[in-house]
């Protein structure tokens, strides 16, 4: 089938995909860089197509953008990205689950209304949730959207600014939007061999003048693990630790309780 045909298809296919249970949710663990447990999980969207089968995000994403189904799309990932949280906070081996929202989502204050009303429904403590903001579009474009973020802080759910030193954030954005959360970009994290690192180092000394957790992403080798612990970063997260992976799997992990050096 010819690439145009594929992408007319899709177009099409996405229209009520979210719906018809086609979007799911994978899971890459988190890890606390002093001790290798496992203390988050970032919910990770996917589409199964019928005809296509998995659908890389990179793909389907912008097309969402450009169709203006995110929210619809964005509503499916909260709502199974909580369900997660819940059911490891009932199991006792509670978890913060991130899901990513994207700017567009948060030019109304609707999305404050849908994570209200499913921390309520499920019994689900705020800490438990974290909003990873993703940048495809600048925050000076939308400034609607920090007064979103500042009423979901309000509700007590974490605040987390994603692909920190690759995308449109500015330092002064990043304060604006009193986020408790700074995630380095993994363009930082995995640095050559023969660069000095010094925006890496810059990018944790800012979230740590900010009082703001700091998660590496994109961990890929031993030596990008070595380099992260040894500037404080207080999480990472990346193939070397966990590929994403179903919710099943990330309980087995909890259950065994290991490190990330057992994995």
């Amino acid at each position: 089938m010819r690439s145009e045909d594929r992408s007319a298809r899709l177009e099409r296919d996405l229209h009520g995909a979210a719906r018809r249970g086609e979007i799911v949710a994978l899971f890459q663990p988190q890890f606390a860089l002093a001790t290798g447990a496992i203390v988050g999980a970032e919910a990770l969207s996917r589409w199964i197509h019928p005809l296509y089968g998995l659908v890389p995000p990179g793909e389907f994403i912008p097309l969402a953008e450009r169709l203006g189904l995110v929210g619809e799309i964005g509503d499916v990932m909260l709502r199974l990205g909580c369900n997660a949280a819940r059911d490891w906070q009932d199991q006792g081996r509670p978890i913060e689950v991130a899901v990513n929202v994207s700017i567009l989502q948060l030019r109304t204050s609707a999305i404050v209304d849908t994570v209200s009303g499913l921390l309520d429904d499920m019994s689900l403590s705020p800490r438990l949730l974290t909003l990873e903001v993703t940048e495809s579009t600048p925050l000076a474009d939308v400034p609607e959207a920090i007064d979103t973020l500042h009423l979901l802080r309000a509700l007590g759910v974490n605040i987390s600014v994603d692909d920190f030193g690759a995308a449109y954030a500015s330092r002064e954005q990043v304060m604006a939007l009193q986020a408790n959360e700074l995630k380095v970009d993994q363009s930082l994290v995995q640095w050559s061999v023969g660069s000095d690192g010094e925006e890496l180092a810059r990018a944790v000394e800012f979230g740590k003048s900010q009082g703001m957790r700091l998660v590496a992403e994109g961990i890929e080798t031993a030596d990008q693990l070595a380099r992260v612990r040894a500037l404080d970063c207080d999480r990472g997260q990346g193939y070397l630790l966990s590929r994403p992976t179903t919710k099943p799997q990330v309980d087995s992990l909890l259950v065994a309780a290991g490190g990330f050096g057992d994995r």
